[in-house]
This record gives C-alpha cells, sequence and structure tokens, in this order.
C-alpha cells in the first residue's frame, strides 16, 4: 500500500512529499528543505521509517520545490528527473534565487526527463505520470490509480489555482488542463498540492472559483 508522508518546508511553506510502501523503496517528490534543521527533519522521518531514497522528482522547478535538490542528490545518491520543458526552469533559479534571500543555493542539474503517459513506480506501486502545464511550462502531477491519489504540486489547490504570472505560465492552458486531466480523475481522487491542506476533485470540481461548477467562464 502507497504511503504518502508530507513536510512542509522554507518560507514560501512548501509541501514536499516522501512516498513508500511496504518494501521501504521511497521516492522524494519536490525537496524544499533548506537548511540543517529541515534537512534533519527529512532525515529522522527516513531513519525511523528505515526507509531507502531511491528515486528524486520534480513536479516542476521553481525555486520553493527545488531548494533542495542537490542535497537530496548527495545524501541519497539519486538521479533528479523532471520534464523536458522544466530545464530552463531549473537552471534559472540559481540566477534569481540570491534575490530571494537564498545566496547559498546550490544548483543541480536533472539527469533524466520524465515523460507524459508513462509511469514511475514506487517499490510494488505505480504511478501514472499526468502532464498539466500552465503554472509552469512542463508541470507534472503523479497519480496513483489504486488509492486515488495524486501528487499535485502547485496546479490544484483547495479553493484555488497555481498561479500563472511567472516566465512560462499560462492561464488558459492551465485552467483547460485542469479540467482535461484532473477533473476527468474520480471524484474521490485526493490532491496532495505543493501548498496548503489537501483536497479532492470533487470539493474542487463543485467549489472552485477558477475551474469549478460556478467558475466565471
Amino acid at each position: 500500500m502507497l504511503k504518502i508522508k508530507s513536510f512542509t518546508f522554507n518560507p514560501f511553506q512548501e509541501n514536499t512529499y516522501l512516498i513508500y510502501d511496504e518494501t521501504k523503496d521511497a521516492t522524494l517528490i519536490d525537496p524544499g528543505c533548506f537548511g540543517i534543521a529541515e534537512q534533519l527533519d527529512l532525515l529522522d522521518f527516513i531513519s525511523k521509517e528505515n526507509l531507502k531514497v531511491t528515486q528524486l522528482l520534480n513536479t516542476h522547478c521553481h525555486i520553493d520545490h527545488v531548494l533542495g535538490n542537490a542535497w537530496a542528490k548527495k545524501t541519497f545518491g539519486v538521479k533528479l528527473g523532471i520534464h523536458q520543458n522544466e530545464k530552463p526552469v531549473l537552471k534559472s533559479v540559481e540566477v534569481y534565487a540570491p534575490n530571494y534571500g537564498f545566496r547559498e543555493y546550490e544548483s543541480a542539474e536533472a539527469d533524466y526527463y520524465l515523460e507524459e503517459g508513462k509511469s514511475i513506480q514506487v517499490g510494488k506501486e505505480e504511478l501514472s505520470i499526468l502532464f498539466v502545464p500552465g503554472h509552469s511550462p512542463g508541470h507534472l502531477v503523479f497519480y496513483h490509480e489504486d488509492s486515488h491519489r495524486a501528487i499535485g504540486g502547485d496546479t490544484l489547490f483547495r479553493g484555488s489555482i497555481g498561479r500563472t504570472d511567472l516566465p512560462g505560465g499560462n492561464h488558459d492552458l492551465l485552467l483547460h488542463k485542469i479540467k482535461s486531466e484532473l477533473f476527468t480523475l474520480p471524484e474521490e481522487t485526493i490532491i496532495y498540492p505543493g501548498h496548503g491542506p489537501e483536497t479532492t476533485i470533487g470539493f474542487e470540481k463543485l467549489n472552485n472559483p477558477f475551474v469549478g461548477k460556478s467558475a466565471i467562464s
């Protein structure tokens, strides 16, 4: 059975996810940990659960989701997977990180690219790779069909959606992809977002002011 553990890191209050099953193989998604205290928080959980991190993935590559990439690659000896369209987004972080106060940010290049329609393996569990750009040009969502749960990054939040005013953002595209990729999932599907609390597809289809039933078209 797939287990999902969330951590809230850095000044952006970003949700980092560790997913694993009974094999103890774990995948780290969007490591936003920055600084020793946050790194130790993550390491402590991994040690207590006797996990082995075998995979590092980014849903997308904005600064708050990649602050711990270099540290994770070195600490766990894993390679980084992103969507190819996120390559320039990831590269740009090293340029603007000091402007956000992250003067000690260490960049990390992607080692391979994830493709929509394919899947990732976490122990015995399989997650589908969904392509949901708009917040960023290569944004991915990882969906576990057996338990109807998804790591959604900054696509869909409880009562909101990802911002689209950053470079590479596209508001109309994000609305379209949420409706065509996420809203076609079962309504009981739980979305684990990049910020804030969990939500469900059913709740957002009914209540979300941007893409829900009462949204202004």
